[in-house]
């Protein structure tokens, strides 16, 4: 199951890492979990140096130094930009955005040393700056990029106007924008953002397909018309459980969104997978679209 970036092939759902610190495994159970995942057909992973208070590519790089082979059966996607406010940078007083090419060229050789690889599939910048300038960002782009260190780019969170500014300083296309894409928020659909991509061929990345947890745990009226509505659909299309539906909905947009799958449990890896074979209908889609709005469509 692979959909091509404008150049990387990558697996149609991704294996998100940001909450590995919390999932208590040993490093031979890291390695264990990213070998089922693979085996399975998911070779992509995601993370951002930020993730798990700068933890997270640790974690993944002591697995990976179990068996190194299992490197070259996997793209790995990073993240940089946001500086945290963390007891491992005490001097920092607020957090913040920082593209300059110094941050993203030192938090670059950071990814590379705490997961142990020679190169970065996919760097994307993690959120837009409002001080970022995409002459500067473009030239430490090229520089990573002759180096061996970066093999594509692209970002996370901008808008199609930060987005195409970005993209015109660069001689490569972006190819990809991770976005949140769920139920309770697809904005994104409104905004122009997955049209911009569709325009340009590129799939997004979705994020929080499953809302947080929301569309479970929310007793609000939306939650509520949401998951009445998603449980009548798992029955019409025979699917194990409406995260199933959840995913389906998310990569029923045209843009082909590659969703990203959060958990640490290889049981809900296999059901995320499993949402692969559903297909909406139109009418279905949008029954999900009316009752996250709660009103017919104009």
């Amino acid at each position: 199951m692979q959909a091509s970036l404008n150049g990387p092939e990558l697996s149609e759902l991704i294996q998100g890492y940001w909450r590995v610190s919390e999932w208590s495994l040993s490093p031979q159970e890291r390695l264990t979990f990213l070998k089922q995942h693979v085996d399975l057909g998911i070779t992509t992973v995601d993370h951002a140096d930020i993730y798990g208070d700068y933890s997270c590519e640790q974690l993944f790089g002591e697995a990976l130094r179990l068996d190194r082979s299992i490197r070259n059966r996997i793209e790995i996607v990073t993240k940089c930009n946001i500086k945290l406010l963390s007891e491992k940078h005490p001097g920092r007083k607020v957090k913040y955005y920082d593209s300059s090419a110094d941050h993203i060229r030192h938090s670059v050789d950071n990814s590379l040393s705490r997961l142990g690889v020679e190169h970065i599939d996919i760097l994307l910048l993690h959120r837009p700056d409002m001080l970022m300038d995409a002459d500067e960002v473009a030239s430490v782009f090229t520089e990573l990029e002759k180096a061996g260190k970066v093999k594509h780019f692209g970002v996370s969170n901008f808008t199609p106007y930060q987005f195409d500014l970005l993209q015109s300083r660069l001689s490569s296309p972006l190819v990809t924008n991770q976005v949140e894409i769920n139920p309770v928020n697809f904005s994104v659909a409104e905004d122009g953002t997955l049209d911009q991509l569709q325009q340009y061929r590129v799939h997004p990345m979705a994020w929080s397909c499953l809302a947080g947890g929301e569309i479970f745990t929310r007793s609000d009226t939306q939650a509520e018309r949401i998951r009445v509505t998603l449980d009548g659909i798992k029955e019409e299309v025979g699917a194990a459980n409406i995260d199933q539906v959840i995913y389906a909905w998310v990569r029923r947009f045209p843009s082909k969104p590659l969703a990203i799958v959060g958990s640490g449990s290889i049981e809900r890896v296999k059901s995320a997978i499993e949402s692969l074979k559903l297909n909406l209908s139109r009418e279905q889609w949008y029954k999900i679209w009316t009752a996250a709005k709660g009103c017919e469509v104009p």
